[in-house]
């Protein structure tokens, strides 16, 4: 997160002069979410890197960098097309990706939880789909109480709902910039 993302100030981790376990656990959730929806061999020689700040947090930090993270991956991968560093033929990306956060807050399922939401949540959870509803990953937590498989199924079925919003939200995006 950059220094000014929350209400009270964070360093950056550049400054401090070594990534934290925070950081570098979000770096690995981004790259298993754009590798379940990516085809290395179809890339070729290349290699994407793909930095994400995320410039406003209010809870969904992974969530929205992993889904600003795929529109960047899709519109570096039309540039390399375009400047010939991926075949035009090539098909580097099998689909979209998105995630959302979703939560129980006072026996409530919500989607997108904001930083209130998130803290006072009896269960709190990231789910990662492709553009298709498949899981990619899913992480949860109860905070206080366990969850049944009826509330574990409610969550899922907002979190379907709100990353395939999301997935249209991101093609209408890309449509300004891929041909």
């Amino acid at each position: 997160m950059l220094p000014r993302a929350t209400n009270t100030r964070s360093d950056r981790e550049s400054v401090k002069g070594r990534i934290g376990g925070r950081t570098h656990e979000i770096s690995r959730l981004i790259g298993r979410s754009m590798r379940a929806v990516v085809d290395t061999k179809a890339l070729g020689e290349n290699t994407i890197i793909l930095d994400c700040d995320v410039l406003q947090a209010d809870g969904g930090t992974r969530t929205a960098a992993i889904t600003g993270a795929y529109v960047a991956l899709a519109d570096a991968i039309e540039t390399g097309r375009r400047t010939g560093a991926i075949g035009k033929n090539a098909q580097p990306l099998k689909g979209s990706v998105a995630a959302v956060s979703v939560g129980v807050v006072k026996g409530v399922p919500l989607l997108d939880l904001d930083y209130p939401e998130d803290s006072t949540a009896d269960t709190d959870m990231n789910v990662v789909l492709t553009g298709t509803g498949a899981f990619v990953e899913i992480q949860g937590t109860a905070e206080a109480e366990p969850f049944d498989r009826d509330v574990l199924n409610a969550l899922l079925d907002l979190a379907t709902q709100g990353c395939a919003e999301l997935t249209k939200l991101q093609m209408v995006a890309l449509a300004q910039v891929i041909e």
